[in-house]
């Protein structure tokens, strides 16, 4: 067992609101971080249902009667998408304990994000319900010794901790394999599963590049609405980052369209086909997947309330990612799959165009180098341990 970084956050927000969601892919520990929460309470007090399990399923036939007789309990509802009729029906119940007085943490709910989910309840529990997403393991949560498993294997719990290169392939190849034939088909789309696969399949390869639903749309022999469509489904089922530019006041032919990247690293390798870190190594997507791999670890450690894009123009001066923190402080952040860093005119011309206050080069080295006032090449966890001081 690990400790999740989430778990302070969702205790917190168990105080604050009567509903808490936890959100995220299917296998990457919601029920394993539920069960660790409830542990913590008297079991007594607790009520905890799989909706995925017919027999609790059948408990909420009658989910008037079921969720009000446990009115000084704490109901866990896991795979809380199975049922989205449930939502409306919390809001009355909870404005019921409300109304008595009872302390806040009424429900935990657990489940796959869709756009199903998030729009019932937005709409039923406005005011009433915190949203928070647990993803894939990070190098903040696994001791040192997995690091070098993390970026190739992805942070899923059965992939990273799998015995060997080989068992974690097959894990993920299955994974993705369940999403596309049976997972989606039941939070509601019906689309191609063979089809579904080629499109983040060509995702894979364009790891990190920027979103051209026309060319994607020739190559799928589809229509570029369909592409489009294709990518919120990833995006809101967590499996895909679409990280939009920044629009800074410059007087620059700015890129426009986002940046797309699958979200975990050992999801963009099972579907390239790569499985060890030597294949990796001579693979054309190394220094792509390594970016976004150090891309989704940093955006995780952000403080809430973090803002961020890349910046590009059309001339070549960019930035991987922009932080705009909570206090005011921006932050230019390159990332370089190098032992020896070197601070690139392009970056240095775009840090000036967005007014950066600090300048990182993320590389894959422990030892901070000064490259120039404002600048330094820094680690991936030294990084994080910034932005948690920040």
């Amino acid at each position: 067992m690990f400790d999740r970084v989430l778990a302070s956050l969702v205790r917190q927000r168990l105080r604050e609101f009567p509903a808490v969601a936890i959100l995220g892919p299917r296998q990457v520990g919601k029920t394993t971080l539920a069960r660790t929460l409830w542990a913590e309470q008297d079991s007594s007090r607790v009520d905890y249902l799989d909706l995925e399990n017919p027999v609790d399923l059948a408990k909420l036939e009658d989910a008037s009667s079921y969720l009000r007789s446990r009115f000084d309990r704490i109901v866990i509802l896991d795979e809380v998408q199975r049922v989205p009729g449930l939502f409306g029906l919390l809001r009355g119940v909870i404005d019921e304990r409300l109304l008595a007085g009872a302390p806040a943490g009424h429900f935990l709910l657990l489940g796959s994000a869709s756009l199903d989910l998030l729009k019932q309840s937005s709409e039923s529990l406005a005011g009433r319900i915190a949203f928070l997403e647990l993803e894939p393991f990070d190098i903040r949560e696994l001791p040192e010794e997995y690091r070098e498993k993390l970026w190739v294997r992805g942070g899923f719990p059965r992939s990273v901790l799998a015995p060997s290169d080989d068992a974690s392939a097959a894990w993920r190849e299955n994974f993705i394999r369940t999403y596309l034939e049976r997972d989606i088909p039941q939070l509601g789309p019906r689309l191609p599963a063979e089809l579904l696969r080629r499109f983040w399949t060509m995702l894979a390869h364009r790891q990190g590049g920027l979103f051209n639903a026309s060319e994607l749309a020739r190559s799928l022999g589809i229509t570029s609405k369909t592409v489009a469509r294709y990518l919120d489904l990833l995006v809101e089922l967590l499996l895909v980052r679409r990280l939009e530019p920044l629009y800074a006041n410059v007087e620059k032919r700015l890129v426009k369209s986002p940046k797309v990247y699958v979200k975990d690293s050992g999801l963009v390798h099972a579907l390239l086909r790569v499985e060890s870190l030597d294949d990796l190594l001579g693979h054309p997507v190394a220094g792509a997947s390594f970016e976004g791999f150090v891309i989704d670890t940093i955006l995780r450690a952000c403080p809430p309330r973090t803002q961020w894009h890349f910046y590009r123009t059309a001339a070549g001066a960019e930035i991987d990612l922009v932080l705009d923190l909570p206090g005011g402080d921006r932050w230019a952040i390159e990332v370089k799959r190098s032992s020896a860093p070197a601070l690139g005119k392009g970056f240095r011309t775009a840090f000036t165009d967005v007014d950066a206050d600090r300048g990182y080069i993320v590389y894959n080295g422990t030892e901070r180098i000064p490259k120039a006032r404002d600048f330094e090449a820094i680690g991936l966890v030294d990084l994080c341990s910034e932005l948690k001081r920040d």
